[in-house]
């Protein structure tokens, strides 16, 4: 199956770069590109890709309000942010508006296509400085997950480790019915939106440890 692939940059030289990486891929396509959040937004109703890559800071419209609008607006549409700024506030904040995961530029260019392959497959991705920060940023309360069955803690450690539900079905010998079941009961129980948020959570509060993570979250 072809990823489609929009790119949001107010950089013509970042956007040129991207470019390359994408139509070096056979399972990539680049449908378009946007100079700023507006765009993007506009851009990603019209063309309806799998995958945004989003700039942070753009003029008109930023990235980060640009992402809520197309999470709210499509939510089977992936976002990643791709951002020269590891900034915690702007960190959270994307994370908050739906972002699917949060690369710095300094990412490789194998990495960055394997990140987009991920988050095209609904997997968080974290740039390793990111994901740090995450587990160390926050203070952990008492047990952030109390209200969660054990069988529903081993299913979001396995979402955190970017299983599918086949995948999980398969580790946890259950039905991949079974499974939805928990993510749905898991989503619930934690006021989140998606099994992305999830994801996150668990990384956030140390739920898995980084040896269990996947590449892109290490």
């Amino acid at each position: 199956m072809t990823i489609r692939v929009l790119i949001a940059d107010d950089h013509e030289i970042v956007r040129q770069g991207l470019r390359m990486t994408i139509e070096g891929e056979n399972d990539l396509e680049l449908v378009g590109e946007a100079a700023n959040g507006r765009q993007a937004v506009i851009r990603a109703g019209i063309l309806q890709p799998d995958v945004v890559i989003m700039d942070v800071r753009m003029p008109e419209m930023d990235g980060i309000a640009a992402t809520a609008e197309i999470h709210a607006a499509h939510p089977q549409i992936a976002v990643l942010i791709l951002t020269s700024f590891g900034d915690d506030p702007e960190l959270f904040a994307a994370l908050k508006a739906g972002a699917s995961g949060y690369l710095l530029k300094d990412i490789n260019g194998d990495d960055l296509v394997q990140a987009i392959r991920g988050a095209a497959a609904g997997k968080p991705q974290l740039h390793p400085q990111i994901a740090q920060r995450l587990m160390q940023t926050m203070p952990k309360p008492e047990d952030p997950f109390d209200a969660l069955t054990p069988r529903e803690v081993e299913v979001l450690r396995c979402l955190a480790r970017g299983l599918s539900n086949k995948e999980t079905a398969s580790e946890l010998v259950v039905s991949e019915n079974t499974v939805k079941g928990y993510v749905s009961a898991i989503l619930s129980k934690l006021h989140l939106q998606d099994r992305t948020q999830a994801a996150l959570l668990a990384v956030r509060y140390g739920l898995v440890k980084p040896g269990d993570l996947p590449d892109l979250l290490v």
